[in-house]
């Protein structure tokens, strides 16, 4: 499969790095082309990570008939005019999150795609890691009784970036950082929520800069959620039940699940580690190759109805802070 990446950025590197080492390890992917809206932009980070063509414009890369499959690596503010000229194009479209920055605007992408028939994921990795799974199958097998809580934080200090600090990126701790404990909470705990309430602190642009959430399920269970651009944070999450608790090392790339008995915070009666990887990203890559030549429009780790749901919780968080970004 020969990808494109829209967006010359830093996440762009990565996918990059990812896709190099998926081709080493004998997947048929190809790192085939990259665009930029700056020609010499596009071809200095063709020269840097190996990519076989240069664009000028997303347009030109969109009209080549061998692209396969579009990485939209750009910010959140224009993800969604992105997809949608890759739509127009009729390209299969892999897009880094926050998915959009706000869920109407996800809605008209999304239809817009079941429309003309295009596949589109959203690059949320966590959703498609091995550690899912092995969360999962750790609380359905009942290792630490019925759930009752859980925590979940993910806080680096980046408030001096500007992509962060914008508001007209639709920058700020929630789309950037939030999203994965939100995500984390909606995976373990699903999304039949009874109230949400949080607090928030804003940068002098306007935009979030940390923020706690209470989630509280019509079943009774609460998720907490912190989310912050001002330091960095252990990024470690625990889910709570009436036998055990479990805990997770790294919220947005896991390494490691530990389960505890209830009376022994010490010794963990179990200790897992998520198998090695490239970056994390191969997981949301191979589910592509799983559903386009399948003729999917969505993948199962992540379908189109839970992207919107994310970014409906995150637009119902933002009327608390009285937050809108200008484009709104």
């Amino acid at each position: 499969m020969k990808i494109a990446i829209l967006g010359a950025g830093n996440i762009a590197r990565s996918m990059c790095r990812t896709i190099r080492g998926m081709k080493a390890a004998g997947r048929p992917v190809e790192l085939y082309a990259v665009a930029s809206r700056d020609i010499d932009k596009a071809v200095s980070f063709a020269r840097e990570q190996g990519v076989t063509r240069a664009y000028g414009s997303y347009e030109q890369m969109l009209t080549d008939p061998a692209v396969e499959l579009v990485y939209v690596a750009t910010p959140h503010s224009h993800h969604a005019e992105h997809m949608k000229l890759c739509i127009e194009y009729h390209k299969p479209i892999l897009c880094e999150k926050s998915f959009t920055a706000n869920a109407e605007q996800a809605r008209e992408v999304l239809n817009l795609a079941r429309e003309r028939g295009v596949y589109v994921a959203e690059a949320i990795w966590t959703r498609y890691m091995p550690a899912r799974r092995i969360i999962d199958d750790l609380i359905a097998g009942g290792a630490i009784g019925e759930p009752k809580l859980l925590t979940a934080n993910l806080a680096y200090g980046v408030e001096h970036k500007e992509r962060i600090a914008d508001p007209v990126l639709a920058g700020g701790a929630l789309l950037d950082v939030g999203v994965y404990p939100i995500n984390f909470a909606s995976m373990v705990f699903g999304n039949d929520i009874a109230e949400m309430v949080s607090t928030v602190t804003k940068l002098p642009t306007g935009v979030d800069r940390t923020e706690n959430i209470t989630i509280r399920y019509a079943d009774g269970r609460e998720a907490h959620v912190m989310a912050s651009v001002a330091f960095n944070s252990d990024r470690r999450c625990v889910v709570y039940g009436d036998k055990g608790y479990l805990t997770v090392d790294n919220v947005n790339n896991p390494g490691f699940i530990e389960v505890f008995d209830k009376n022994d915070r010490l010794h963990p009666v179990q200790h897992i580690d998520v198998p090695e990887q490239i970056t994390g990203y191969e997981y949301e890559v191979e589910a592509c190759l799983r559903d386009i030549p399948a003729g999917a429009l969505e993948p199962a780790e992540m379908p189109h109805s839970e992207t919107i749901e994310i970014m409906r919780q995150m637009d119902a968080l933002r009327v608390q802070w009285n937050m809108k970004y200008p484009f709104e």
